[in-house]
Protein backbone atom coordinates (compact mmCIF):
# COMPACT_ATOMS: atom_id res chain seq x y z
CA UNK A 1 0.00 0.00 0.00
CA UNK A 2 1.22 3.65 -1.10
CA UNK A 3 2.45 5.38 2.02
CA UNK A 4 0.84 8.92 2.27
CA UNK A 5 4.03 10.65 0.83
CA UNK A 6 3.81 8.21 -2.37
CA UNK A 7 0.21 9.73 -2.84
CA UNK A 8 0.99 13.35 -2.74
CA UNK A 9 4.20 13.14 -5.24
CA UNK A 10 1.63 11.48 -7.53
CA UNK A 11 -1.29 14.06 -6.93
CA UNK A 12 -3.65 11.76 -5.50
CA UNK A 13 -3.79 14.05 -2.24
CA UNK A 14 -3.44 17.88 -3.15
CA UNK A 15 -0.21 19.12 -1.46
CA UNK A 16 1.97 22.74 -1.82
CA UNK A 17 4.09 21.69 -4.24
CA UNK A 18 7.78 23.86 -4.02
CA UNK A 19 10.38 21.65 -6.44
CA UNK A 20 10.14 18.79 -8.40
CA UNK A 21 11.91 16.31 -10.51
CA UNK A 22 11.61 12.59 -12.10
CA UNK A 23 12.63 11.40 -8.85
CA UNK A 24 11.99 13.75 -6.06
CA UNK A 25 9.56 16.25 -4.76
CA UNK A 26 9.39 18.98 -2.27
CA UNK A 27 6.36 20.29 -0.81
CA UNK A 28 5.25 22.41 2.33
CA UNK A 29 4.23 20.77 5.79
CA UNK A 30 0.97 21.14 6.56
CA UNK A 31 2.01 21.68 10.34
CA UNK A 32 4.82 24.52 10.05
CA UNK A 33 7.87 25.42 12.26
CA UNK A 34 7.75 28.13 10.33
CA UNK A 35 6.79 29.74 7.33
CA UNK A 36 8.34 27.48 4.23
CA UNK A 37 9.09 24.13 6.35
CA UNK A 38 9.20 22.28 3.47
CA UNK A 39 9.62 18.39 3.16
CA UNK A 40 11.91 16.16 0.18
CA UNK A 41 11.31 13.21 -0.46
CA UNK A 42 12.30 10.18 -3.04
CA UNK A 43 8.85 9.84 -5.40
CA UNK A 44 9.76 6.07 -6.25
CA UNK A 45 11.22 4.77 -2.32
CA UNK A 46 8.71 3.89 0.21
CA UNK A 47 11.34 2.71 2.93
CA UNK A 48 11.13 4.69 5.74
CA UNK A 49 14.41 4.50 6.91
CA UNK A 50 17.33 7.38 5.27
CA UNK A 51 20.24 5.04 5.83
CA UNK A 52 18.40 2.14 3.85
CA UNK A 53 18.33 4.11 0.88
CA UNK A 54 20.46 2.96 -2.00
CA UNK A 55 23.09 4.96 -2.29
CA UNK A 56 22.17 6.40 -5.81
CA UNK A 57 18.92 7.36 -4.28
CA UNK A 58 20.72 8.75 -0.62
CA UNK A 59 22.86 11.41 -2.91
CA UNK A 60 20.15 12.37 -5.32
CA UNK A 61 17.80 13.44 -2.75
CA UNK A 62 20.68 15.23 -0.78
CA UNK A 63 20.82 16.87 -4.15
CA UNK A 64 17.59 17.70 -4.66
CA UNK A 65 17.49 18.85 -1.05
CA UNK A 66 20.14 21.17 -1.22
CA UNK A 67 19.08 22.60 -4.58
CA UNK A 68 15.34 23.11 -2.90
CA UNK A 69 17.32 24.80 0.75
CA UNK A 70 18.96 27.44 -1.48
CA UNK A 71 15.38 27.92 -3.63
CA UNK A 72 13.96 28.24 -0.07
CA UNK A 73 16.38 30.62 1.42
CA UNK A 74 16.07 32.84 -1.50
CA UNK A 75 11.98 33.01 -0.57
CA UNK A 76 11.85 33.27 2.78
CA UNK A 77 14.21 35.49 4.64
CA UNK A 78 16.19 33.26 7.13
CA UNK A 79 19.03 33.53 8.71
CA UNK A 80 19.94 29.72 7.08
CA UNK A 81 17.86 26.61 6.43
CA UNK A 82 18.11 24.19 9.18
CA UNK A 83 17.93 20.57 8.41
CA UNK A 84 16.39 17.35 10.09
CA UNK A 85 15.47 13.54 9.52
CA UNK A 86 13.62 12.43 11.77
CA UNK A 87 11.51 9.95 10.27
CA UNK A 88 9.50 8.92 13.25
CA UNK A 89 5.73 9.80 11.73
CA UNK A 90 5.15 8.71 8.15
CA UNK A 91 6.60 5.75 7.05
CA UNK A 92 8.83 7.27 4.15
CA UNK A 93 12.05 9.08 3.45
CA UNK A 94 11.35 12.41 4.22
CA UNK A 95 14.25 15.28 5.11
CA UNK A 96 12.61 18.37 6.39
CA UNK A 97 13.86 22.15 5.55
CA UNK A 98 13.17 24.49 8.02
CA UNK A 99 13.51 28.73 7.64
CA UNK A 100 15.65 29.68 11.09
CA UNK A 101 16.16 33.01 12.56
CA UNK A 102 17.64 31.34 15.98
CA UNK A 103 18.68 27.17 16.70
CA UNK A 104 15.32 27.39 18.70
CA UNK A 105 13.41 27.38 15.86
CA UNK A 106 14.14 24.06 14.97
CA UNK A 107 12.38 22.47 18.36
CA UNK A 108 9.97 20.38 16.94
CA UNK A 109 8.19 19.81 20.48
CA UNK A 110 7.24 24.00 19.90
CA UNK A 111 3.35 24.49 18.43
CA UNK A 112 3.11 24.45 14.96
CA UNK A 113 1.78 27.24 12.93
CA UNK A 114 -1.37 27.84 11.48
CA UNK A 115 -1.01 29.17 8.21
CA UNK A 116 -4.17 30.20 5.60
CA UNK A 117 -4.79 28.25 2.47
CA UNK A 118 -3.95 31.13 0.39
CA UNK A 119 -0.38 31.78 2.65
CA UNK A 120 0.44 28.36 2.17
CA UNK A 121 -0.17 28.71 -1.95
CA UNK A 122 1.59 31.88 -1.83
CA UNK A 123 4.82 30.62 -0.22
CA UNK A 124 4.97 27.44 -1.92
CA UNK A 125 4.74 29.14 -5.46
CA UNK A 126 7.49 31.94 -4.17
CA UNK A 127 9.97 28.63 -2.92
CA UNK A 128 9.03 27.13 -6.52
CA UNK A 129 9.83 30.26 -8.43
CA UNK A 130 13.02 30.45 -6.77
CA UNK A 131 13.90 26.44 -7.80
CA UNK A 132 13.37 27.16 -11.20
CA UNK A 133 15.66 29.81 -11.49
CA UNK A 134 18.48 27.35 -10.39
Amino acid sequence: MATIFTKIAQGEIPSYKCAENEDFYAFLDISPLAKGHTLVIPKHVEDDYIFHLDAKTYEGLWAFARKVAVALKNAVPCQRVGVAVLGMEVPHTHIHLVPLQTEGDMDFRKPKLQLEAEQMKSIAQNILKEYEKL
